[in-house]
């Protein structure tokens, strides 16, 4: 997996996740980089270093998505779907591999796959891998969330932080302290959060942050 330095404002802005990742994985380096990018994107994720840790934990939440490598030492990727199953959990799930070859991802896909991703691979495929993922737990994405992801994605960085902490109820002093800026320029901030994000109100700001969308009755 090639992982880049992801920016300051990779996180979601209201402090919600974007879905629970479960990754099992017996490489440490992979797992460790793999988990703190994952959650810089702002994904929750639950690393486990063994199938049996993973089992041992109970089940996983609620529209989780299963991310596990295929060869570990005590019990295969494939195998612990198969045990997961066997619980009656159906989860999405995304077999990883660095020794990836056709029979083993024929047989991926035969238990239920979203898909099978060979190691090293760039982070778009993973990304596009989750997104399929969810999108098999989660209902369809509605106008308004579209739209409030768009403008959303119209922020700067500095504007998203300032934004998660106005959310948060900060007053403009403690965010210029936090954010080490002066309070005129969190203003000016401010000022073009609420056009960007077309937020007549602080309250309607606050609103579609919490909810994630622009529709009223969201």
């Amino acid at each position: 997996m090639t992982l880049a330095q992801p920016a300051a404002s990779s996180g979601p802005t209201s402090g919600r996740s974007l879905g629970a990742v479960c990754l099992v994985d017996d490489h440490g380096e992979f797992r460790e980089t793999a988990a703190w990018w994952l959650e810089s994107l702002g994904y929750t994720v639950t690393a486990y270093d063994d199938p049996q840790a993973f089992l041992d934990a109970g089940d996983p939440p609620a529209g989780a998505c299963l991310l596990f490598d295929v060869r570990m030492p005590t019990m295969s990727g494939l195998d612990l779907l198969d045990a997961v199953k066997a619980r009656g959990c159906d989860l999405p799930v995304i077999f990883m591999t660095g020794h990836g070859d056709v029979p083993l991802a024929v047989e991926a896909m035969r238990k239920g796959a979203v898909t099978f991703l060979e190691k090293p691979f760039q982070e778009a495929a993973l990304e596009e891998a989750l997104g399929q993922a969810f999108a098999r737990v989660r209902p369809a994405v509605t106008p308004g969330q579209a739209l409030y992801a768009r403008r959303l994605a119209a922020l700067t960085g500095r504007e998203r932080e300032v934004m998660a902490l106005v959310v948060a109820g900060r007053v403009n002093k403690i965010i210029a302290y936090e954010l080490g800026i002066s309070p005129k320029t969190v203003e000016l901030h401010r000022s073009r959060i609420m056009a960007k994000m077309e937020a007549a109100s602080l309250t309607e700001l606050v609103r579609m942050a919490i909810t994630g969308t622009t529709d009223g009755d969201a």
